[in-house]
């Protein structure tokens, strides 16, 4: 989590970096919203040559990760397959996702900054947590 304090110069600029932000997010979740399609796929058909092996050679198919180690807080997955890959980018997905309505609702919640006229001599201090506007300090320069 990365809390910064920006200062715009009008409630406008406010907005229009928002629905910036707004942008770039539908973008990468878009982007990875293909490639989840492409890995998925490939993961299905994986899954399926691993079961038709498993069952040839009378085993049970596993799916705990040998390959995996931790370092610290930090998860290491070796020869990753495209099940590591799916759960990866899967993840993503929900967060590009979950950021992306909090974009949409903070920005919703701005709509008032459409309605402001002459704001000369004020100077607009936004609070952001990850990028998202949290609190906005008016102040008369």
């Amino acid at each position: 989590m990365v809390v910064e304090l920006k200062e715009y110069e009008s409630a406008i600029e406010i907005a229009k970096a928002m629905d910036a932000d707004i942008s770039k997010t539908k973008s990468i979740l878009g982007e990875y919203l293909r490639r989840l399609d492409s890995i998925r796929t490939l993961a299905e058909r994986s899954k399926k040559i691993r079961e038709v092996v498993f069952k040839l050679a009378g085993k049970k198919s596993s799916q705990n990760s040998l390959g995996e180690i931790s370092v610290g807080d930090l998860s290491v997955i070796l020869d990753a397959n495209p099940f590591d890959e799916l759960t990866a980018i899967e993840q993503v997905v929900r967060s590009q996702q979950d950021r992306l309505l909090v974009l949409q609702k903070a920005r919703e919640a701005l709509n008032w900054v459409d309605q402001i006229g002459d704001t000369e001599g004020l100077k607009y201090l936004v609070l952001e947590n990850d990028g998202v506007p949290e609190r906005i300090l008016l102040k008369i320069s």
